[in-house]
């Protein structure tokens, strides 16, 4: 049996003091892979990525829901890189710097991804906000830092509306992106991938009245078969990923899309750092995982 350290945040442990809302996200996800991991000879131990861990003593290091590295990205890195320096990391440690700065995107975009049109911007002043307004044609937009996950410090501003305080915007680095509405109406749909192989899909709906689709907001997900065509889609976008970074494989990825304007999807996000597999229901995850280790791993 093959000793693999699986990384997680503190709050995302139930019996921690700091657990998220949404806790039970990662004991679901743990318990959709830990026995097909088991019976393909690997023992996968959760361990918090913050609080101390020797990665010599492990034959692999995976990333798993560390929902918390935004707030101290510099240590995440420098943790990571140990890890790596010592044993395989999966996703690998350069395919977790390029994802993990939003900017990935124009990488994306370059490749042929249908990329959300996107206003950079070193801080989201007030100036910036109100130009990305007409640069964007769009009444109603969404402010996000480049990094950062699970909708932290993300602002929907309207025009003519007063602006969020400074403490709901991005912190330094944003990128500004109009909102659309099939976010509200019909929900972005998440395409996972284990090994390369396609597992299963959901469709996440916003609350009434919100537009953040994460559970910890009130969002739910709904299994949904996507077309051929839309699997090849996301299928293209993780090739393209692979291709920035120079891997064949990827042990985990998730691909976000929402619907624009035209009635084409496009790509809100590649999910390679830390995503929730959405796991209920989906009958391959955990044995497309274990597969995926073993492709990897040997």
């Amino acid at each position: 049996m093959r000793a693999l350290a699986y990384l997680v945040s503190a709050n995302v442990l139930a019996h921690r003091v700091e657990a998220r809302s949404d806790a039970h996200e990662f004991t679901e996800q743990f318990a959709a892979i830990d026995a097909p991991c088991r019976a393909a000879g690997f023992a996968l131990e959760p361990l918090v990525w913050d609080e101390g861990f020797d990665p010599n003593a492990y034959d692999a290091v995976i990333t798993g829901p560390t929902w918390d590295y935004w707030d101290k990205a510099s240590q995440f890195i420098h943790v990571l890189s140990e890890a790596a320096a010592a044993c395989p990391l999966l996703n690998p440690l350069n395919v977790i710097r390029w994802n993990m700065d939003k900017t990935y995107l124009r990488d994306m975009a370059r490749l042929g991804a249908p990329v959300i049109e996107t206003v950079w911007a070193e801080t989201a002043t007030p100036e910036v906000i109100q130009a990305a307004f007409d640069t964007l044609s769009s009444d109603d937009l969404v402010v996000k830092p480049v990094v950062g996950a699970g909708a932290w410090r993300q602002a929907r501003v309207k025009r003519g509306a007063p602006l969020p305080s400074a403490k709901d915007l991005p912190p330094d680095r944003a990128m500004i992106q109009a909102f659309l509405p099939a976010i509200q109406e019909e929900g972005e749909y998440s395409l996972l991938f284990f090994g390369g192989e396609f597992s299963h899909a959901v469709v996440k709906r916003a609350a009434t009245g919100d537009y953040r689709i994460q559970g910890m907001y009130g969002g739910v997900d709904t299994p949904y078969q996507p077309s051929p065509t839309d699997i090849a889609l996301a299928r293209q976008c993780l090739e393209a990923a692979c291709t920035q970074c120079s891997v064949e494989t990827l042990l985990y990825a998730r691909v976000d899309m929402v619907r624009g304007p035209q009635g084409d999807l496009k790509l809100m996000e590649i999910e390679l750092i830390e995503p929730y597999y959405y796991p209920r229901g989906a009958t391959r995850c955990g044995a497309l995982f274990a597969k995926g280790l073993e492709r990897l791993l040997g």
